[in-house]
């Protein structure tokens, strides 16, 4: 999975064009031509050929051989009508494509030009009526040079571009600020994580950070969700409770636990409960709160339940999402503790340990955070209503929450161990956390792989619906991209 810098760009563009032009004995610009009309797939150049024959290849692409380039030359000495200004123009003065139709050099530039503003000039076609060939881009670039260099450069550029534009093996790193370089994967397993050269790491087929074990699709909905209902969410939990009559969000104001709803319902700050609008100093009249009501969530509407159901997930994930911010920052103070360990007088000198569980930990807490729209999705009624039983999606919802738990309880004590001071500890108990760490590790490994195997094949498979798929899960972590030789 290489890397693709600007520098880098036209020697992977050339790699393939260079395929093409052997096997087919074609000139760049045709070869060109069928790629970006493939989407520079070279394997689905080559199948086209193989089931429906170079004629059809050629013709549905735009592409014909059979221009004569000497047309001019057996003119040299006439005038040619250019059917589309009808002014005679010496036939040194026009151009022909490999269509054989011939135009002015006048009528050429003006119609190339308009078509590079627009943004068409990676496939410019023949200016007449029903010819769909593509124009040859030497002749463009001569004739756009002459009209307008700096143009001819944006020409070029929009031609070197189409390579990751129109490609769908290659795309650009969504840094910000951009990078500039653009990945390659080399099979057809689209929807993978990767890691640029810049360090970002992001899903391959909807360009997000990377998400899995969540799908493209719900990872867009959930992002959506968070923008739109996250910070309210916060807020709600914070500084508001729902009226019991009309489930609108209100604020106390006051130290009194009587609040009323601008509805008029009166109701206990405390429990939530309606109550009447009397009260002493020290109590509503008619109500008690003190002992909790089995049962008593159950009565609340379905807003409030949806309101209460989001809340949930949405805060085990932004718990998780802080502890990966957390504990990225604490890779530095773990730099520092292996520094000490390697000064000191141990046998063993490998700590290779401490990086690696370092790296399982910040890997683990991505998953999890993105497990939790997982479970909204998939066990709520948005996505998937009718795609199971209540008891279906009650054994499955079990299955889940249970792997779930099993990895954020030992996800939680591989981060205690690695905030241990260990490089302070006598050497049979680092010995001890090492082991601990080392085990841990391995053992997270083999519950993500179930986690995932989970989602995979006992959630999303048995759904209807085909627009679920998640990246595969990759002990060593998200794919890094390695650099493309020049």
């Amino acid at each position: 999975m290489p890397v693709i810098r600007k520098e880098t760009l036209l020697a992977a563009q050339k790699e393939d064009l260079q395929r093409v032009m052997d096997l087919l004995s074609l000139k760049e610009h045709h070869a060109r031509s069928l790629l970006i009309h493939y989407r520079w797939e070279v394997d689905k150049v080559f199948a086209v050929l193989v089931e429906r024959g170079t004629e059809k290849l050629y013709a549905e692409a735009g592409v014909t051989l059979d221009g004569k380039d000497e047309h001019t030359s057996t003119l040299s000495t006439s005038e040619v009508t250019c059917q589309i200004c009808f002014e005679d123009v010496p036939v040194e003065k026009t151009t022909v494509m490999d269509c054989n139709h011939i135009f002015c050099n006048e009528c050429w530039t003006t119609h190339f030009i308009v078509k590079i503003n627009e943004g068409q000039s990676k496939q410019v076609t023949c200016m007449a009526q029903k010819c769909n060939v593509i124009c040859d881009e030497g002749k463009i670039r001569d004739l756009v040079t002459a009209k307008d260099p700096a143009l001819a450069e944006k020409f070029d550029r929009f031609l070197l571009e189409s390579y990751i534009d129109d490609n769908k093996r290659v795309k650009w790193c969504p840094s910000v600020p951009h990078c500039g370089n653009a990945i390659r994967i080399e099979d057809d397993e689209y929807c993978c994580e990767v890691e640029c050269a810049c360090g970002v790491q992001f899903c391959f087929n909807c360009l997000s950070e990377a998400h899995s074990p969540c799908s493209c699709l719900m990872w867009k909905l959930w992002m959506k969700k968070c923008k739109n209902d996250g910070k309210t969410v916060t807020w709600i939990s914070e500084n508001a409770k729902h009226c019991p009559k009309c489930h609108n969000a209100v604020e106390k104001n006051g130290g009194c636990n009587l609040v009323r709803c601008r509805c008029g319902q009166p109701f206990c700050w405390l429990c939530g409960g309606a109550t009447g609008l009397e009260h002493t100093w020290s109590s509503i009249r008619g109500h008690t709160c003190g002992s909790y009501k089995e049962g008593e969530e159950e009565k609340t509407t379905t807003v409030r339940n949806d309101l209460l159901r989001y809340t949930h997930y949405y805060e085990r994930y932004m718990v998780h999402r802080d502890s990966l911010e957390a504990e990225a920052n604490m890779k530095q103070k773990l730099n520092f503790e292996v520094l000490k360990l390697e000064a000191g007088e141990l046998q063993s000198k490998d700590f290779s340990w401490v990086e690696n569980g370092c790296n399982r930990l910040l890997q683990l807490r991505r998953i999890l955070s993105c497990s939790y729209p997982v479970s909204f999705y998939v066990f709520g009624q948005a996505l998937f209503k009718d795609e199971m039983t209540p008891k279906e999606r009650e054994i499955k919802k079990n299955l889940f929450e249970n792997l779930q738990q099993q990895l954020e309880i030992n996800v939680e004590r591989l981060s205690m161990f690695l905030e241990e001071p260990f490089a302070d500890h006598p050497e049979d108990k680092l010995l001890e956390t090492r082991m601990k760490i080392i085990t841990l590790s391995v053992l997270t490994d083999n519950l993500c792989k179930e986690l995932y195997d989970c989602i995979d094949n006992d959630l999303l498979l048995p759904l209807q619906q085909a627009t679920h798929t998640i990246a595969h899960y990759r002990s060593e972590g998200v794919a890094k991209a390695s650099e493309l030789p020049n």
